[in-house]
């Protein structure tokens, strides 16, 4: 029978539970770093997102300003102060410009006047 000693372990056994509580240490320890290094990864990638979306929505919102300054501007409505005469006289010369281009003859040109005036 081989001789087996009770009570402390000797250097081997000593040796052994030293690897063991090493290895379970170190990997704990490795579990643990990979965890934070998982959640820093994801906040990380969060960030990116948001920050993706938020220039998405400034390149969206200068897209929008420059097709404002881009689109043709209305003419202003004429003031409320401008009288008749005034846009009777431009229609005159409406009238007279498309006389001396030839798309009204005189005759046509002599009635609309007349229906102008009245």
């Amino acid at each position: 029978m081989p001789f087996r000693r009770f009570g402390r372990p000797g250097l081997i056994g000593l040796a052994a539970r030293t690897a063991v509580v090493a290895g379970t240490a170190t990997a704990v320890q490795g579990a643990a770093m990979r965890n934070r290094e998982q959640r820093a990864q994801g906040q990380y990638e969060q960030e990116q997102y948001a920050a993706a979306q938020q220039q998405a929505q400034i390149d969206a919102a200068a897209q929008n300003a420059a097709a404002q300054y881009a689109a043709p501007v209305a003419p202003a409505a004429p003031a409320a102060a401008s009288t008749s005469a005034d846009d009777m006289i431009s229609k005159l010369q409406q009238l007279a410009s498309l006389k001396d281009s030839g798309v009204l003859s005189e005759e046509e040109f002599a009635a609309a006047k007349q229906k102008l005036l009245s």
